[in-house]
């Protein structure tokens, strides 16, 4: 499966790496694309080992807030 996320708070490459190291470590994660301009994430995933749940947790653990 793939989704798009709107995170907020991202400003550069530092937010960047943060927010693709967070989601690649969920398993079931399998492609992550962070775009700081736009402030959106896609991420392909499956969707038996993780959910969108999990991956909001992760995000904001790092400090960002996912708005959609």
């Amino acid at each position: 499966m793939q989704t798009t996320l709107e995170v907020q708070g991202m400003t550069g490459e530092k937010c960047e790496e943060k927010v693709k190291h967070a989601l690649e470590s969920l398993n079931g994660v399998t492609g992550v694309e962070v775009h700081v301009n736009t402030g959106t994430v896609d991420v392909i995933y499956d969707n038996v080992e993780v959910t969108i749940a999990d991956m909001r947790h992760a995000i904001e653990a790092e400090g960002y807030r996912v708005v959609a």
